[in-house]
């Protein structure tokens, strides 16, 4: 049977492992229970050395003998915090399900198609790494990504990350470093100690200062910066003694990065002087792209966009992402990202997919399996 066969004949398969994947609660850092259910299913259709590893990605390395290897992975964890199981909710065409395209879609393809490799061992060019990895998300800092490209980096050609919808594709990498700003002052009474410094206050004046900046531009470069969250202060008629801020800066070009980083050590810095102390962690870290073959990487974005097209018939758009290609990218290795559904409200509790659009982005993900069975 072949891989195009296999995918057609297991159309409502995907619906109903969709259905049962979403049901696993996988917040970053909490993805066990998946990668339980995912090692499991792997193992009952024969998949030989499936493994867990320390960060716990789900491994399946197929046809690898120290040769070439082509990676191809899904993320199993979801931005939300809930350790309790979701339920689908279909409406018409649409299937609602917080996480349900982001990425549990495209896991239950990947697992699926892991599947027909296990059960009828088609010979292929060089190995195959399947991988459903933990920590895309948030401060998940691409965790997962990082610990199995450590130990598979000198075999790896390519890297496909099946995230997204199959109406776009990502092909360049978006860095970004996030932090956490601490600010204590004097604090006290609002009425017997007015005129004490106000950690609100000041974090306020650093607010302003990180606002104020022009960011940098190299050639089409887009850099970006946001205070997403901020807390402190004790009550109403208290000074407050603390406050905090969650920062991030993004860029898709390493030089742009880095100046960011010089202009923001220098705030820093500046507003020292007017706080009792001031303490900064960094929390999260993704590279920005590497020196990558143009060819190689081109070679690879056309095999993808030729996937899509052969069955969606329109031309996806090329963007720019912080997704797990990102860490490939950093280290000279080709990698695109795209997915096999059409979707909307990803990172929101009403997020959906259009079931019909299931039969087509399917196919498209085999299309790319495809150009690496010989024969």
């Amino acid at each position: 049977m072949t891989l195009r066969e296999y995918i057609d004949k297991n159309q409502q398969t995907l619906k109903e492992l969709i259905f049962e994947l979403c049901r696993i609660p996988a917040p970053t850092h909490h993805e066990e229970k998946r990668a339980e259910f995912c090692e499991k299913f792997l193992k009952n259709c024969g998949a030989e050395g499936v493994y867990i590893d320390e960060a716990k990605n789900v491994i399946y390395p197929y046809n690898f003998k120290e040769n070439k290897l082509h990676v191809v992975n899904a993320h199993m964890d979801t931005v939300f915090p809930d350790l309790e199981p979701f339920e689908v909710r279909v409406e018409g065409d649409k299937a609602y399900c917080p996480g349900i395209g982001d990425d549990t879609t495209n896991l239950a393809m990947l697992l699926i198609i892991a599947k027909y490799f296990a059960e009828n061992k088609p010979e292929t060019d060089g190995g195959i790494l399947f991988v459903c990895n933990s920590c895309e998300e948030g401060l998940g800092n691409l965790k997962g990504t990082r610990c199995f490209m450590d130990k598979y980096k000198d075999y790896v050609v390519d890297f496909v990350a099946l995230d997204l919808s199959y109406d776009e594709i990502i092909s360049n990498s978006i860095g970004s470093e996030r932090y956490k700003i601490e600010l204590w002052a004097q604090g006290g009474h609002s009425f017997s100690k007015f005129g004490n410094t106000n950690a609100i206050e000041r974090a306020s004046r650093l607010i302003c200062d990180l606002y104020g900046v022009k960011v940098p531009q190299y050639g089409d470069s887009v850099t970006t910066y946001n205070v997403g969250m901020i807390e402190g202060g004790t009550s109403i008629n208290t000074i407050a003694e603390y406050a905090a801020l969650m920062y991030e800066y993004r860029s898709s070009d390493r030089k742009c990065l880095e100046d960011m980083r010089k202009i923001f050590e220098s705030i820093i810095e500046k507003n020292r002087t007017l706080c009792e102390k001031i303490e900064v962690t960094l929390l999260g870290e993704r590279p920005c792209m590497g020196d990558v073959d143009e060819i190689a990487h081109q070679a690879l974005a056309s095999k993808c966009i030729d996937a899509i097209v052969s069955e969606y018939k329109a031309m996806p758009s090329i963007e720019s992402g912080s997704t797990d290609c990102n860490i490939p990218l950093a280290m000279g290795i080709p990698a695109v990202s795209f997915g096999g559904y059409l979707g909307g409200g990803a990172h929101t509790r009403g997020e959906w997919i259009e079931l019909s659009s299931l039969d087509n982005g399917f196919r498209a993900v085999g299309n790319y399996f495809d150009t690496l069975i010989k024969g």
